[in-house]
């Protein structure tokens, strides 16, 4: 396994992480012998949040009886007030069963307001100040999607390390924000790094080789997938010249309106399970595996011509994308 720093944590990581995401579709059991595989592996880096329904109970149960300094936990919250964020923490290192959460995150900072609540006095960075004196965090981070804001947030000083979405299909990052993360020594770690399953695992991941990153975290449900990410970036070698083409005629089929699997969409009020009718839309679509997508599509108990167009998903995506045409598309191509 490849080790790095996490930038000014001082902290030292594995460069596969755990993405925490996808283990909310499974039970606890599977769950626990996912997150034990990948600590057997040498995955250390675990990253999860409150906003990941049972994610962090789920993690919590996997480390139970594990020596604490055998990994690396990292853990977000939407909350933005003083006093949500300090009643977040303490539900955190319940939920995880620790005694202490090595680097805790601001979650999806997108809006002006997010930033006023926090910033403001008493706001959500100073309690998670008065966290880390308490010995309750090691360290604060940020995450979120809007490159701009993030590159604005990082120049106050305040944030040890930055969680963005970075893969071959969306590379803003490359521009400012990756060298400034390296001039202040700020750990970086990589969500989305397979455009949330829309790009080739095997390419994607290896992209990643020479960049000036900390830790990549795809979404980790079963031990196969860890399995089959360390054969990629462990053994796989620099991207060749026909991959590298191969790159770009993927960037100029994909564009950008395609669904990353965030789930930030979620719940849909009508309970449509918004990014799993994209999965099959996306191999109908791409892959001409029409099939296998119908097949797919079938099999859920509610189905995309359910949508009212209510446009609660539309404004949660972080992508701004139109979810409810995105829907009926797939309806009807899939129906």
């Amino acid at each position: 396994m490849k080790y790095t720093t996490l930038g000014k944590t001082g902290l030292n990581v594995s460069f596969l992480g755990f993405g925490g995401i996808p283990i909310q579709r499974v039970s606890r059991q599977e769950a626990a012998v996912t997150v034990r595989h990948c600590l057997d592996q040498g995955i250390c880096f675990i990253d999860t949040a409150r906003a990941y329904t049972d994610s962090e109970e789920k993690i919590g149960e996997a480390l139970k009886g594990l020596p604490r300094d055998g990994y690396v936990l990292a853990t977000k919250t939407m909350a933005r007030s003083g006093g949500d964020m300090a009643r977040d923490i303490d539900i955190s290192l319940k939920s995880l069963g620790v005694d202490h959460i090595d680097l805790y995150q601001c979650h999806n900072v997108r809006y002006d307001t997010d930033e006023a609540a926090l910033f403001a006095p008493g706001g959500g960075l100073d309690a998670l100040l008065d966290a880390q004196k308490a010995g309750k965090i090691g360290h604060i981070g940020l995450t979120g999607h809007q490159v701009d804001r993030l590159i604005r947030l990082m120049k106050t000083g305040k944030f040890a390390t930055i969680q963005v979405p970075y893969n071959f299909n969306e590379l803003k990052p490359e521009e400012e924000l990756l060298p400034l993360a390296l001039k202040e020594n700020m750990g970086v770690i990589i969500m989305k790094p397979l455009g949330g399953g829309a790009l080739p695992q095997d390419l994607a991941l290896r992209f990643f080789l020479d960049k000036p990153v900390s830790v990549v975290i795809p979404g980790i449900e079963e031990p196969a997938m860890a399995d089959q990410n360390l054969r990629s970036l462990m053994e796989g070698g620099p991207l060749s010249k026909a991959e590298e083409e191969e790159i770009g005629r993927i960037r100029q089929q994909l564009g950008q309106s395609y669904c990353r699997r965030c789930d930030y969409c979620q719940p849909c009020p009508q309970n449509i399970d918004i990014s799993t009718v994209f999965l099959a839309h996306a191999y109908y679509n791409r892959y001409g595996m029409k099939d296998w997508a119908r097949q797919r599509y079938g099999s859920l108990k509610v189905k995309g011509d359910a949508c009212i167009e209510c446009g609660q998903c539309t404004g949660r995506c972080p992508y701004g994308l139109p979810i409810p045409e995105m829907i009926k598309a797939a309806a009807a191509d899939m129906g």
